[in-house]
């Protein structure tokens, strides 16, 4: 059939073309937009069944003929054609039929698709009265259809998720999401089945959610998602007593008890489980005893329940247990003496297992025994118990220095040790003694200690500070502070200085050491001075008493181009220091 369309298509078209051709020079044309040319050559116009119609539209193009120029359509005139498709079966196109009045007018053609194949659309003419001729072959074009263009939808779940669990009573709702080439964006309810699992008459399980889709081609898509639904909660075990609280002491009952559980388990009842949970009673005295209930459901395990019930009406025996204190020495205690005296029952126990008494006071004190009662209220009288002590919990007075440093000193010149003395009027004093002190520069602190009979002690200190001694120099021709004093290698540089404690020291015995040690020469950007004075002569140190100044003559060693710093240490460990460049 296609194939005959086709021969049918092209046959209709062959007077339009021989028309068009007899008269292209004088005749006005007729032609469609589907181009931009305007030629007898049928243009094509491509379609889907089932998808967008086509359009397309006529004109008229003058072309100065017909012993005229401009357009045939002048003044009142018009041109009517008919438009008519070749085989309707395959496409349809209205208008049937169009006037034109004036040549800048267009018809709008629209091509209906309606089954596979291809036609032909051509206009005739049925009026015109222009005086005038027009070439139809223009406005002729082929229309192809072709089978519907279907893509496969693609199909979600939402809502609920694949693998996920949710709580009894808040599954989320499962809807179907369609996304179709062609059919647009589709959502609708999700069809879910009944619960499934050993739990299902509960709504405990598994559950799917189910989404099926045909799209208007036929094509069809389904989709699935399988979840859990749990219990929420596991059982909740409640104890029911009966007296509710125990009528004796420290939770002990003095006559019948009853224990009865209640389990709730409002979401899976159907899957509770419970281990225990037997109704008890309890007629005899007894001790601690624990009853317990447990449960467990489709919600999980619950908390174990347990209840400890005893009864008991026997007061309890008293003995005296061991003393203690803080024992000192001499056979003294620093702190009161306690007794402990303990209670046993056979039944339900002291309400007190131990009590303990305790002395007061110094000197020779006595310790007695309190009283004691059980749980059931008996009081149990004890005989009286005593023992004397002897307790000393004070420590001696603050000791008191006996000579020693009243301040600070220099290096050198420090008094003798302190002694000590102090007071204790409850065991009395064993010893006062006296630690630490030093004669080196820096701070110092004498400890008295001071010890009673007991062992007590207490202390005092005394601190003071050992100064050190103060150094001036080195002074000209030598420079300090930073300066590397420049001078010949091998030449002799005096180095002078003074030493003061609290007045100006002079003997030798007073410096410790002098030292030289080689050291990297400074840069470029380093200050520098020149040795002015040098001497000859030994190098010893001397105290030069007519300058009131120290002086150690230092021969340089004959390295030119090397570095030194040369150190002067005081047998109080001060130091003073300066830098040289030989050259």
């Amino acid at each position: 059939m296609r194939r005959t369309r086709r021969l049918v298509a092209a046959a209709a078209a062959v007077p339009l073309l021989l028309g068009w051709m007899a008269g292209s020079a004088m005749a006005d044309d007729i032609f469609n937009s589907l181009d931009a040319s305007i030629d007898a050559t049928a243009e094509t116009m491509a379609l889907n069944v089932g998808r967008v119609n086509g359009t397309t539209a006529l004109y008229v193009k003058p072309a100065n003929g017909d012993g005229k120029n401009g357009c045939n359509l002048s003044g009142s005139t018009t041109l009517s054609l008919d438009v008519t498709s070749s085989d309707a079966a395959v496409a349809t196109v209205l208008p049937g039929s169009v006037t034109f009045t004036n040549c800048d007018d267009s018809k709008t053609l629209t091509v209906t698709p309606i089954a596979a194949g291809t036609a032909t659309i051509s206009v005739r003419q049925v009026s015109n009265s222009t005086g005038g001729t027009f070439n139809l072959a223009p406005a002729t074009f082929t229309v192809q259809v072709a089978p519907p263009a279907n893509t496969a939808p693609q199909i979600v779940i939402e809502g609920v998720t694949g693998g996920a669990s949710y709580a009894k009573g808040a599954v989320p709702a499962a809807t179907c999401m369609v996304t179709d080439a062609e059919d647009g964006v589709t959502t609708f309810a999700a069809t879910v089945s009944d619960v499934s699992g050993p739990h299902s008459a509960d709504g405990i399980g598994e559950q799917t959610a189910s989404c099926s889709y045909t799209d208007a081609g036929g094509l069809k898509v389904v989709a699935s998602e399988t979840y859990g639904i749990v219990d929420p909660s596991a059982p909740v075990i409640t104890a029911v007593l009966s007296p509710a609280e125990p009528d004796g002491n420290e939770g002990w009952y003095t006559g019948d008890v009853s224990v009865t559980w209640q389990v709730d388990e409002p979401e899976s009842p159907s899957s509770l489980e419970l281990t225990g949970c037997e109704p008890q009673e309890i007629t005899s005295d007894q001790a601690a005893t624990d009853y317990t209930c447990a449960a467990t459901s489709a919600g999980g395990k619950a908390e174990l329940q347990t209840v400890s019930i005893k009864r008991d009406a026997t007061g309890p025996v008293i003995t005296l247990s061991d003393v203690s204190g803080t024992q000192g020495q001499n056979g003294w205690y620093t702190s009161d003496v306690t007794g402990t005296f303990t209670a046993t029952d056979a039944l339900s126990g002291p309400a007190t297992t131990s009590q303990a008494a305790t002395t007061s006071g110094e000197g020779e004190v006595v310790l007695t025994s309190p009283a004691f009662s059980d749980v059931a209220g008996n009081t149990t009288p004890l005989g009286a118990v005593t023992q004397t002590y002897n307790v000393d919990k004070t420590a001696p007075a603050t000791p008191t220095f006996i000579g020693g440093p009243t301040g600070d000193y220099y290096y050198g010149t420090g008094p003798d040790a302190p002694t000590c003395t102090a007071t204790d009027e409850v065991s009395g004093l064993a010893s006062c003694d006296i630690s630490g002190g030093g004669t080196s520069v820096g701070t110092h602190t004498y400890t008295a200690t001071a010890k009673d009979n007991a062992g007590h002690t207490s202390t005092a200190t005394l601190t003071y500070d050992v100064l050190a001694w103060n150094l001036k120099g080195f002074t000209s021709p030598v420079n300090m502070g930073g300066v590397w004093n420049t001078v010949k290698g091998g030449s002799t540089v005096p180095l002078k200085f003074e030493v003061f404690a609290a007045t100006e020291l002079t003997s030798t015995s007073v410096v410790k050491s002098f030292t030289q040690k080689t050291v990297g020469c400074p840069g470029s950007s380093a200050t520098v001075d020149e040795i002015e004075l040098v001497t000859t002569g030994g190098t010893s140190l001397r105290y030069d008493a007519t300058a009131g100044q120290f002086v150690q003559n230092w021969q340089t060693p004959k390295k030119p181009g090397t570095c030194y710093v040369v150190t002067m240490t005081t047998q109080d460990g001060s130091a003073i220091t300066a830098n040289f460049q030989l050259k």
